[in-house]
């Protein structure tokens, strides 16, 4: 059975822990000591109170499930100890550098890095659409404005241009057009909308080329225990986790 190691153990740790399913956690790591005990408790692993000693655990896989600056700090250390490695902050990846310096330590390490496909729907057809051509990428989400920490009285756009250039300005906000770049293989276009009249937040995705167009829209609701987090993006991490040992593999 795959062994997990949970480098996070907040709301999402809390979510992948209830539903440990055909892989079991053993260890798990969090800058709270108190939020790795807990998540120790509900599944049985081992809680770390410093990275070094939860890399050299016996686990096949660590989840990262923290922040874009804990895989900045992590990730390569992670690869580096052969263990294969679950971005969930993907915006950590925008950055070309360093998204470079990641795809050669795994080169290296005989390793993988795996992108859940989070709050959005439709990336194995953006990963097909870019073998011909794609040219039309956008992305248009609209957020209330207690998500982005702000006051409005009216729909407005706060935010157009590239998925790079988004991040820098809403760090916390732009995991989806990332990982959409990251599918697609060029820079998404950013719509960001506030909206005093949504609860929730709304995701659509225009996508246009040789083999025709498309336009998903996607209304997440938040976690049960945490409205700052999309519940479908916690469960794409489950969803991948369950189908690493399938032998039978659906879509790209």
């Amino acid at each position: 059975m795959m062994k997990i190691g949970l480098l996070g153990c907040g709301n999402i740790g809390h979510i992948i822990a209830g539903h440990a399913t055909g892989f079991t956690i053993t260890a798990v790591y969090d800058v709270v000591p108190e939020r790795a005990l807990e998540i120790a408790r509900i599944s049985g692993a081992r809680a770390f109170g410093d990275f070094g000693s939860f890399i050299n655990a016996d686990i096949d896989i660590v989840v990262e499930a923290a922040s874009v600056v804990a895989v900045w700090m992590h990730a390569q250390e992670v690869l580096s100890h052969h263990k294969n490695l679950i971005v969930m902050s993907v915006g950590a990846l925008a950055d070309p550098a360093f998204r470079d310096q990641i795809r050669k330590t795994a080169l290296e390490s005989g390793t993988k890095v795996y992108i859940p496909s989070g709050a959005i729907f439709g990336l194995d057809n953006l990963k097909i659409g870019r073998i011909s051509k794609i040219t039309r990428l956008l992305l248009r989400t609209t957020k209330s404005p207690a998500s982005l920490g702000m006051a409005a009285n009216e729909r407005r756009l706060i935010f157009s241009g590239k998925a790079n250039e988004c991040i820098k300005a809403f760090p916390k906000n732009v995991n989806v057009s990332v990982a959409m770049s990251l599918a697609a293989g060029q820079d998404t276009d950013v719509e960001l909308w506030v909206d005093p009249s949504v609860d929730r937040n709304v995701h659509e995705l225009f996508i246009g080329g040789d083999f025709g167009e498309a336009h998903i829209r996607v209304t997440n609701l938040p976690s049960p225990k945490n409205q700052a987090t999309s519940y479908l993006a916690a469960l794409s991490i489950l969803s991948l986790l369950e189908k690493m040992d399938d032998p039978i593999v659906v879509g790209t």
